[in-house]
C-alpha cells in the first residue's frame, strides 16, 4: 500500500539547505513508491500572527485551508526547520499557531482535562538544522522546540511516533558533509519513516 508523505519545509530564507533537505527526502519517499505532497511555508500566504486569540479567531486564508487538508490527508508528516535562538523561526510557529486550531488538531470537552487528538494515526519525523553543536542544545538547551513541537504540539493531537534527525554545525560543515548530509536524508525517505 502507497505511504501518503506530506513534507513542510519551514525555513523563510530562500533558497536554503533546509529546502535541500525536504527535496533530498521527498527523492528517496518517491523511490520508495511514496505519494509525497511538499509545503514550502515562505511561499503560502497568510498572516502568522493569532490576532483574537483562540475567542475571535481570523478566518483562515486558501493556503492554510489547502495546508489543513493536506495534514487530514495525509499519514507521514516531516518537518523541516532551523533552530534559531533555541526555536523555529517565526514563520514556522506562526503556521503552527494558525492551523493547529480547536476543531481541527484538537477538542477540549467540558469537564475533561484532556482533548479528543483529532489527528491521531498519523506519524512525524523532524529533520532540523542548527549551527551549534547537537549535544549543547540537548544538553544544556533542553531542545526547546523538539519539546515543543514533539511534546505540546503532536502528543496533545494525537500524532505519533515522532522521531526527530537534528543536522548540526550546518554553518561549519564543508560540501562534502552537506552532501554526506542529503545523502542519509534521502535514505530515511528510502524507509517512509
Amino acid at each position: 500500500m502507497m505511504k501518503k508523505i506530506l513534507i513542510i519545509q519551514g525555513n523563510p530564507v530562500s533558497p536554503s539547505y533546509n529546502g535541500a533537505i525536504a527535496e533530498a527526502y521527498r527523492k528517496g519517499a518517491v523511490q520508495a513508491g511514496a505519494e509525497v505532497r511538499m509545503i514550502t511555508l515562505n511561499e503560502l500566504e497568510f498572516n502568522m500572527n493569532l490576532e483574537g486569540g483562540y475567542r475571535n479567531k481570523l478566518p483562515l486564508e486558501p493556503d492554510l485551508l489547502e495546508a489543513q487538508e493536506a495534514i487530514k490527508w495525509a499519514e507521514h508528516l516531516v518537518w523541516v526547520f532551523p533552530i534559531w535562538w533555541g526555536g523555529p523561526p517565526a514563520l514556522f510557529k506562526g503556521f503552527i499557531d494558525r492551523i493547529f486550531m480547536p476543531g481541527y488538531a484538537f477538542k477540549y470537552h467540558k469537564g475533561k482535562l484532556f482533548p479528543d487528538q483529532l489527528l491521531k494515526g498519523r506519524t512525524a519525523r523532524m529533520i532540523t538544522t542548527m549551527d551549534g553543536p547537537n549535544w549543547y542544545y540537548k544538553w544544556f538547551q533542553g531542545e526547546p522546540a523538539h519539546k515543543m513541537m514533539k511534546i505540546s504540539t503532536f502528543a496533545l493531537t494525537g500524532i505519533k511516533p515522532v522521531r526527530i534527525t537534528p543536522v548540526d554545525l550546518v554553518g561549519k560543515q564543508s560540501e562534502e558533509q552537506r552532501k554526506k548530509w542529503l545523502e542519509k536524508i534521502e535514505q530515511l525517505g528510502r524507509k517512509l519513516g
